[in-house]
């Protein structure tokens, strides 16, 4: 490919989506809410035949409660992150649970890649001049880790001189 080709600017050496990781699925949940309603009735029953008919309500109260606090879960899971390196830029998308979002450019020569808390990975740091953004929040440590070494493998792949991808030529004598 020659060096003036304008397709190899555009060309993607790192492409990422990154969304929050629901071990729950929506089948499960129901399953879920399903047993805790059920055995909220049976013991509100077993409570309003003892007599103590006002408890029902608190453990109607404990169900909402669940429920609703699943249902922020779930809808904290639609946040999502685009991470893209071409030759000539490493752009960052984010987008909030609501779908607002934001878009960071960052010019990829001088970018580095650092994972804060070494064995812990607690962030994926980029940092070019001066800027320092995070990536990748919503992954695990391992995950983290994993992605830190994918995106510097992309980057050293785009260090790497183009001369030396390319036949060498006779030197004239």
């Amino acid at each position: 490919m020659d060096e003036t080709d304008p397709t190899r600017e555009d060309e993607v050496l790192f492409d990422a989506v990154i969304t929050p990781h629901r071990s729950l699925r929506p089948h499960g949940f129901l399953m879920l809410m399903l047993a805790i309603g059920g055995v909220s009735f049976v013991c509100g029953i077993a409570f309003a035949v003892a007599g103590a008919w006002p408890v029902i309500g608190f453990f109607g109260i404990d169900v909402a409660l669940v429920w609703l606090a699943f249902r922020l879960n779930y809808r904290s899971g639609r946040a999502i992150e685009y991470v893209k390196l071409t030759r000539n830029t490493l752009i960052i998308r984010r987008f909030d649970h609501r779908g607002n979002g934001i878009e960071i450019e960052m010019q990829p020569y001088w970018l580095k890649v650092e994972l804060a808390g070494d064995e812990s990975a607690e962030e994926i740091r980029l940092r070019s001049h001066g800027e320092i953004h995070t990536v990748g929040a919503f992954l695990s440590p391992a995950e983290r880790v994993a992605f830190a070494n994918a995106l510097r493998e992309a980057l050293d792949t785009l260090h790497r001189a183009p001369h030396l991808d390319a036949p060498t030529a006779a030197m004239p004598a």
